[in-house]
């Protein structure tokens, strides 16, 4: 996900202190993954640099002064433009399992030791991500539900190439 682009969509609310975007992106999207602060500041001055933004105000506090920041509308236009533009779909075409697959056959060792040991991870995965969905609020579910239907189609690709294996193994070894 684009920070800077998530950070400008934050602001369209109005201007916020670094710490304040920090606390709210966390809040929507950093459940697994929250923001550093230098990441908060260093994207906030590369949207100042680039026109996106603007200090709205600078704040006394008992530490440093806090500078609030608004969204400029050239990055009202730049959020605009990302919200439209669908993402790319990635077909991993040739992602890093298949690739550990293929050494496996390639150097004897057993490739079905490969897909159970990534079978069994994602269940776990998939269970994880079942208990936070059953717990969390709405936002949560979402998330949890768009994981799942990824690692669900990764299980029936586990399933899929361990029922072609005998024949994944005389073509790579030929």
């Amino acid at each position: 996900m684009s920070i800077g682009h998530a950070l400008l969509g934050l602001l369209e609310g109005g201007p916020r202190h670094g710490y304040d975007l920090k606390r709210a992106y966390d809040e929507r999207f950093g459940q697994d993954r929250p923001l550093h602060y230098g990441q908060v500041y260093s994207t906030l001055s590369r949207l100042l640099k680039n026109g996106f933004v603007t200090e709205a105000g600078v704040e006394a506090g008992d530490g440093p002064e806090r500078k609030r920041y608004a969204i400029t509308d050239a990055g009202v236009t730049d959020v605009e433009r990302w919200l439209s533009t669908p993402e790319k779909p990635e077909p991993y075409l040739q992602n890093t399992l298949y690739a550990k697959v293929v050494l496996a056959l390639l150097s004897g060792r057993s490739a079905t030791e490969v897909l159970d040991a990534q079978r069994a991870a994602h269940l776990g995965t998939m269970r994880e991500l079942t208990r936070r969905k059953t717990d969390g609020d709405l936002a949560d579910q979402l998330i949890c539900d768009f994981a799942l239907f990824h690692l669900e189609a990764d299980l029936r690709w586990l399933e899929l190439t361990a029922a072609r294996l005998d024949q994944l193994a005389a073509e790579v070894t030929r």
